[in-house]
């Protein structure tokens, strides 16, 4: 068998718009449903949805043949975390509250195989390399994992071109609800000076050839994202989709 390939990681080097989902309900039948509905690609969510290593591997397999390219966000990015995400098969990973260069290569060491960096050698008896399907697995690992960083704080902001720096980071993410909350304007990610902030990065980030992604749920401001340089942007959550839409419906009828 061969090792699977990473056509996110290339379709994001292309430079086009990819549109994805946040996956927040944590359930592998919710997400074989969003592998349907034409995204690139879909977030299965470890920091703020409730996710753990197993409803994460039965998410992923849900998603196997689907168009839409799983990504993983983890809760932290701890090295054990990292090595069983990868082993049980996701090979796009999205770090929350990175802040410095240094974090960014530590980040890089983990999901890498010795000499290039930590990564435990265990996956003869794990989901990704199909259980020694992939004879090959463990020489070909390291260059199709896509990591990315998520920028979420000033202090993220400041280090953001040593962090760009770092050989190995495919891509940064802004999240602009923590770095507004740390810029002093809580539930305010629309203030002129978070978006600023915001534009300011995504063409900092696109200067180094990186790919820049955003969340944002509001049409036309993903789209004024995209015009800024944001290359992967989730335009949706599952969770507020479903309680939007059972809302709408019940406030019809009432």
């Amino acid at each position: 068998m061969q090792m699977p390939d990473n056509t996110f990681k290339k379709a994001l080097r292309t430079g086009r718009p990819l549109i994805g989902c946040w996956l927040g309900l944590a359930d592998a039948y919710a997400a074989e449903i969003a592998g349907t509905a034409g995204f690139d690609w879909l977030l299965i969510d470890g920091e703020h949805a409730p996710n753990d290593l197993r409803s994460t591997l039965a998410q992923l397999q849900a998603l196997d043949g689907a168009a839409a390219a799983p990504v993983v966000r983890l809760p932290m990015g701890e090295a054990w975390m990292i090595k069983q995400m990868l082993d049980i098969g996701a090979q796009t990973l999205l770090i929350p509250m990175v802040e410095s260069a240094a974090q960014a290569a530590a980040l890089v060491r983990a999901t890498r195989y010795p000499p290039q960096g930590i990564r435990g050698v265990g996956a003869a008896l794990a989901r990704a390399s199909r259980y020694s399907a992939v004879a090959d697995y463990v020489h070909h690992a390291n260059d199709r994992v896509c990591l990315l960083l998520q920028v979420e704080s000033r202090a993220g902001i400041a280090a953001l071109d040593d962090i760009l720096a770092v050989d190995g980071v495919d891509g940064v993410f802004i999240g602009p609800a923590d770095l507004s909350a740390d810029m002093g304007y809580l539930g305010a990610a629309d203030a002129p000076e978070v978006r600023s902030t915001i534009a300011a990065a995504l063409r900092r980030i696109r200067a180094t050839g990186r790919a820049a992604g955003i969340l944002e749920t509001d049409p036309a401001r993903a789209r004024g994202w995209i015009d800024e340089g944001a290359n992967f942007v989730a335009v949706g959550v599952d969770v507020l989709i479903l309680a939007r839409g059972l809302r709408h419906l019940a406030d019809g009828f009432r």
